[in-house]
């Protein structure tokens, strides 16, 4: 069954102020932090990520990510896919996702 792709701004669009006040939050960097450590870019689901937070807070967080450009969601009715937009982010932000994958599962970057 196709999805129908729900995707934030253009690459040449994504505002560095908008990405960071994403990446503040705790639950929404480490999502990031998994996503930019898997090469792979493969799609994930929402409920694949270890939050402990309900899932309409869940869902909060998924849409402030895609709204930063950060990821593209697919919508498949019932349930929704997420992908990291890597091209667009190290495009815009090189280097960014390399520190994202550096910092530590607790929250930090190593020192």
């Amino acid at each position: 069954m196709a999805g129908r792709n729900l995707v934030g701004p253009e690459a040449e669009a994504l505002d560095l102020g908008a990405v960071f006040r994403a990446l503040a939050d705790e639950h929404r960097r480490s999502v990031m932090t998994e996503l930019a450590a898997d090469r792979s870019d493969s799609e994930r689901g929402c409920n694949s990520f270890d939050l402990p937070i309900s899932k309409q807070t869940q869902t909060h967080h998924f849409r402030v990510l895609r709204e930063a450009g950060l990821i593209e969601e697919i919508d498949y009715g019932n349930r929704k896919g997420i992908r990291l937009r890597r091209a667009d982010i190290e495009k815009r932000f090189p280097g960014l996702l390399a520190l994202l994958g550096a910092e530590s599962p607790g929250g930090s970057a190593p020192r």
